[in-house]
């Protein structure tokens, strides 16, 4: 199974949705997706991600399937307490390199800039949502990996979602801390990401990554 991952086209952050180049980025992404073989359209319920998945779904004669659990991440200290740093995950990881810190720790939860960060519970919504959602496609978590169940219903289909979600996902399919992903991963608007899984019915697999570059305009 291929699972094609876009970005969504330029925003209007306040208001949620797509600018005007931002929807003839998603109308050429749509271009660009249009011999994929994509059977099933799902996109974060945020308005940019929607918007964007419109313009593959029309072209495709699909519909779009929302999914909560794709919604962009925050940030921000949980409390009133402030951060030792400023919350943002693409500026603390900025903040470790600069210091000579590691990346590579998958106990980075526990690392102060973590601790009482919005950050942590927004991205265990995305990879708990990702892991149910991976086995109703025939892909179940099991550890490190993912057990193939059996029939997969759809050979190929895409996501539309955001820069910190999709990382957030990637970071638990893949098994590399988030601070890591969030220095080596760069999404750009339409950007498109396949990963595809593969494996005999039973057996564990792990998923393959394809990196595509995006705003095609």
């Amino acid at each position: 199974m291929k699972i094609y991952f876009v970005r969504h086209g330029q925003p209007d952050y306040e208001k949620d949705c797509l600018t005007e180049l931002g929807h003839s980025q998603a109308a050429a992404a749509a271009e660009r997706l249009r011999d994929s073989g994509i059977e099933r359209i799902f996109a974060s319920t945020h308005g940019r991600a929607l918007e964007t998945a419109a313009h593959t779904a029309d072209l495709l004669d699909l519909e779009v399937i929302p999914c909560d659990f794709m919604r962009e991440i925050g940030w921000g200290p949980t409390g009133e307490e402030p951060l030792p740093f400023n919350g943002h995950p693409w500026t603390m990881s900025a903040n470790h390199i600069a210091n000579g810190e590691t990346l590579v720790d998958m106990n980075w939860r526990v690392n102060a800039d973590y601790v009482n960060n919005q950050a942590v519970a927004r991205i265990k919504t995305v990879t708990d949502g990702l892991d149910a959602w991976l086995a109703s496609l025939g892909y179940v978590r099991e550890g490190e990996y993912y057990r193939v169940a059996g029939e997969q219903p759809y050979q190929t289909v895409a996501m539309f979602s955001h820069g910190g979600a999709s990382i957030s996902a990637f970071s638990h399919m893949f098994n590399v801390p988030f601070p890591q992903s969030v220095a080596a991963l760069c999404m750009n608007f339409t950007s498109v990401t396949v990963v595809n899984f593969e494996g005999e019915v039973g057996a564990l697999t792990y998923p393959q990554l394809y990196l595509y570059d995006g705003m095609y305009l």
